[in-house]
């Protein structure tokens, strides 16, 4: 598993991400990399504009080929499908990733919180139970490494809001708890236009999201405990690059607008040292 082709899709698809995961040891490193080759793959088809169902719909025809005995002739498919076998994942993990990853070819809005939360599971809490696994972590981690895949997704759909928009999606909801957080139609789009004609609601409702991004952060962070000290160094980092994208939107919930809030890899970098320093 020499991860370069799996490398290179990570590093084009993910800034915080990819440079946090140079910190992991560099066995762990490949295995990471082997992961998130595979659903970086698999959500680049579903969000090229246009999309690429049938790509799509092949990619996942060879994995379950794959799972099932028959190699793929594809290092992206084949060692993740390698990686699965070797670490045990839960194939049902797999599955429900694939799911949330064609409902993006269909679904185009997300009214409750609960709807949301089911797409999420596939598309983030399952990676979080993929690295648990990856660091061979104990199974009472698991709620921990969920609530981080959740927390980190609730953010970018924060600070892609405008961009998704632009692609004629909201993962955002729109309903909480049976309580209608903005007087807007179940189809409603994100603009900067309505955020200007309509600033208290606009502020009031992104920084609910950060609330709620901020509580499963939390619960994420309590789970830090189970991870070994340098893997820890690379996950800390991650989510200390997310909590600062938080309080930048939470500061200025337009700049959703005007850019993709981001941080640089010298950010991360110096972040990932200091972790590596306190332990």
């Amino acid at each position: 598993m020499s991860g370069e082709i799996q490398a290179r899709v990570f590093k084009a698809g993910s800034t915080t991400y990819f440079n946090s995961s140079l910190f992991f040891p560099p066995p762990m490193r490949a295995e990471v990399f082997a992961l998130y080759g595979f659903v970086r793959v698999a959500d680049n088809f579903v969000d090229a504009v246009p999309q690429e169902a049938e790509a799509f719909q092949r990619f996942v025809a060879r994995y379950r080929a794959a799972w099932a005995g028959t190699p793929a002739d594809d290092a992206i498919i084949d060692d993740f499908t390698a990686l699965a076998r070797r670490l045990e994942f839960d194939p049902a993990w797999t599955d429900a990733f694939l799911a949330s990853m064609e409902a993006d070819l269909t679904r185009r809005f997300y009214r409750t919180e609960a709807e949301m939360l089911d797409y999420v599971y596939g598309s983030a809490e399952v990676i979080g139970l993929y690295m648990a696994q990856i660091m061979r972590l104990p199974a009472e981690s698991r709620f921990a490494a969920q609530r981080l895949g959740r927390a980190m997704q609730v953010i970018n759909f924060i600070r892609d809001a405008a961009e998704d928009a632009g692609l004629g999606r909201r993962y955002l909801p729109l309903e909480r708890d049976g309580v209608r957080l903005l007087d807007v139609p179940d189809d409603w789009l994100p603009s900067r236009a309505w955020a200007q004609a309509h600033p208290a609601e606009w502020t009031g409702f992104l920084r609910g999201h950060l609330e709620r991004y901020a509580a499963w952060q939390a619960e994420a962070e309590a789970g830090y405990q189970f991870i070994p000290r340098r893997p820890r160094m690379a996950v800390r980092t991650a989510g200390d690059m997310y909590n600062w994208t938080a309080r930048k939107i939470a500061a200025d919930p337009f700049v959703v607008f005007a850019r993709q809030v981001k941080p640089k890899k010298g950010r991360i970098v110096l972040q990932a040292l200091w972790n590596g320093l306190r332990g």
